[in-house]
């Protein structure tokens, strides 16, 4: 096989998807995970994390910032860190192959560290924009050199010490909030963010769970979140909890394939990241949780999903940070539904790995659905349970989330819907079509 061919794949069942499974570690807390435990003094162990392609370029990139990082066993990885303030200048630049989260947070470490560092990406990184981390950075006292449109190659100069701020952001961002949060750590004094629009939180539990001093108020103007700077953080023993960006999946897969019964083991739970599960719920979806429990400062649950017909709604826009990824399966699940989804207010889709709205609607209507798309989202007439027509090619963009919701939609389709490359799947969830087959279903992969 030459591995700079695509490879099409399809997924395809003859009955229903039954059995138990666990997904891939949290892909936000994974990095997370390395990135702190990098910064603390001392072993930090962590168990679960996900060996994705994404995860995988911040471990190397903390490695070439001095720390030791190595996997001891399956699932099970320890970071020799180097306090916060002692990052080295890395001999070469840091490439961030597909992964947005790990180049806008790593972005922040290095912001108050007194080096210089340049990062690269892939094809579909260098188009994503990297504007609104600059700003609060620069603000900082950091340096930026980047490509036309703020995007990469960039290259920024560290400031130490650097200036507090306090920022409020002006859009709804988990990444720009880290990034900013992450550089103060190693700034005098007290750096803010202010979020009016709360986003995931793994952060700030992580970084409480390591020892600095996080302040967390509700405020008139939003949710503050404070970090007490020149801090001193401790390692720990992590242990990642399933991704429910990737346990989002079946969850559809289950509830559009009749007569599936799974159970997605020790997924996530995290308030700011279960509104696929409420948006699911309230058009019909059987999603029941069972074994609720907190690991490591996160809740985590089995998911019992079972097949159900769905109805169209109008998914609440309140919804849209806490489910921003989770976006893709949704509209499949819509497709199936009876009846009209309506899902706005998801403007941050038009800048991920690709333009999300773009290439759903795309493939959507390839597939014989009646979409219409908004600047900010998509309105979907879906087929009342029955199958989809498919029989079509659909382009993924080199984007993962993409790539899956089309293959999953292939399970309830008449003709066969065939993802034009998968690969770009290996960036979050290696094992998507091992996962596939112990439900049931056929993956085929094609060479060309």
């Amino acid at each position: 096989m030459n591995a700079s061919l695509p490879r099409p794949l399809t997924l395809s069942t003859d009955g229903p998807l039954r059995g138990r499974v666990r997904v891939p570690g949290d892909k936000s807390i994974s990095h997370r995970a390395l990135m702190f435990g990098g910064l603390a003094v001392g072993e930090t162990r962590i168990e679960g994390l996900l060996e994705g392609e994404d995860v995988l370029a911040t471990a190397a990139a903390m490695r070439a910032m001095g720390c030791t990082i190595e996997r001891t066993g399956s699932g099970e990885w320890s970071v020799h860190g180097v306090g916060v303030g002692s990052l080295l200048q890395p001999e070469s630049a840091l490439d961030m192959g597909n992964s947005g989260t790990s180049t806008r947070l790593l972005m922040g470490l290095v912001a108050s560290h007194p080096i210089v560092a340049t990062f690269t990406g892939d094809a579909s990184l260098s188009r994503r924009p990297m504007a609104r981390v600059i700003e609060p950075l620069s603000l900082m006292g950091a340096d930026f050199t980047a490509a036309p449109g703020n995007r990469l190659p960039l290259t920024l100069r560290g400031l130490s010490p650097a200036i507090p701020i306090e920022y409020t952001l002006p859009v709804a961002s988990a990444q720009v909030k880290s990034a900013v949060l992450l550089a103060g750590l190693n700034t005098p004094g007290i750096t803010r963010v202010i979020e009016p629009v709360a986003t995931r939180d793994h952060s700030e539990r992580m970084l409480a769970g390591f020892g600095a001093e996080i302040t967390i108020e509700d405020t008139p103007q939003g949710r503050s979140i404070a970090v007490r700077g020149e801090a001193t953080l401790h390692p720990q023993h992590i242990v990642v909890p399933g991704d429910p960006s990737s346990a989002a999946f079946w969850m559809v897969a289950a509830t559009i394939v009749p007569g599936s019964d799974i159970v997605i083991e020790n997924v996530g739970m995290n308030p700011t990241r279960a509104g696929i599960v409420a948006a699911l719920s309230a058009m019909g979806a059987d999603i029941a949780r069972e074994n609720e429990r907190d690991v490591g400062g996160e809740p985590v649950a089995d998911l019992h999903v079972r097949n159900a017909p769905l109805k169209g709604i109008e998914v609440p826009a309140d919804l849209t940070p806490s489910m921003i990824d989770e976006y893709p399966a949704l509209f499949v699940a819509a497709a199936f539904a009876e009846g009209r989804t309506v899902a706005r207010g998801a403007h941050e889709l038009r800048v991920k790995e690709s333009d999300r709205i773009a290439a759903m609607a795309a493939a959507l209507t390839a597939c014989g659905v009646g979409i219409e798309e908004y600047e900010d989202g998509l309105a979907i007439t879906g087929s009342g349970g029955e199958p989809i027509a498919g029989g079509a090619t659909i382009a993924s963009l080199i984007d993962h989330r993409i790539a899956m919701s089309m293959a999953i939609a292939s399970l309830h389709a008449r003709g066969r819907i065939e993802v034009d490359d998968g690969r770009p799947i290996a960036t979050s969830y290696p094992d998507f079509t091992d996962t596939a087959e112990i439900l049931g279903a056929r993956a085929d992969w094609s060479e060309r």
